[in-house]
């Protein structure tokens, strides 16, 4: 299957890379840490990074632009480009590398890491807890890069799963709102 630009669900040709995670903490909660600031500040990146710079245009079109500093004070830049809000259900947005003016980059660590990831996540309530669906698939990518992409899913599960805990361990630091 190919992707097209103007369709945020078309998915590549490559298996998807998937990951879930139930959070004790209302729906509502969860997504304000996804969709504010402040929020993602303060759990969002790897294990190990610091959040040092955030900019935010939460809307369809919309860029989150950051930069993560590792502990030996190296920086690395991403950015999130939204292509679809459903308000406490649903973020559709690619996502990529970037340098600090907000141009796409290459992953450091692979030159052949497509330049844009397709990312659904999806947030789903059940009896006060919140169950995180994660999809990301090779966008607008060559051969080459849907195979480093394949390749790299043992890494990018560990990581996730570093996130996801941080995540959690700022949610936890809540009383419910």
């Amino acid at each position: 299957m190919t992707t097209t630009k103007n369709n945020p669900t078309v998915e590549t040709a490559s298996p998807p890379f998937l990951i879930s995670r139930v959070f004790d903490a209302p729906r509502e909660l969860v997504w304000k840490a996804w969709t504010e600031r402040d929020r993602l500040m303060q759990w969002f990146g790897p294990k190990g990074f610091q959040m040092t710079t955030a900019n935010l245009d939460f809307r369809p079109g919309g860029q989150f632009h950051y930069c993560l500093r590792a502990s030996d004070g190296k920086e690395m830049w991403g950015k999130f480009v939204y292509r679809e809000i459903k308000a406490r259900e649903r973020i559709v947005f690619t996502n990529s590398f970037s340098d600090a003016n907000g141009g796409t980059t290459r992953a450091p660590f692979n030159p052949n890491w497509p330049l844009e990831v397709l990312n659904t996540v999806s947030f789903t309530e059940a009896g006060g807890k919140t169950v995180i669906d994660m999809i990301g698939s090779p966008f607008n990518a060559n051969d080459a890069e849907r195979a480093a992409f394949e390749s790299m899913k043992p890494s990018m599960d560990q990581g996730f799963k570093g996130t996801l805990d941080q995540l959690e361990a700022y949610l936890a630091s809540f009383h419910k709102e």
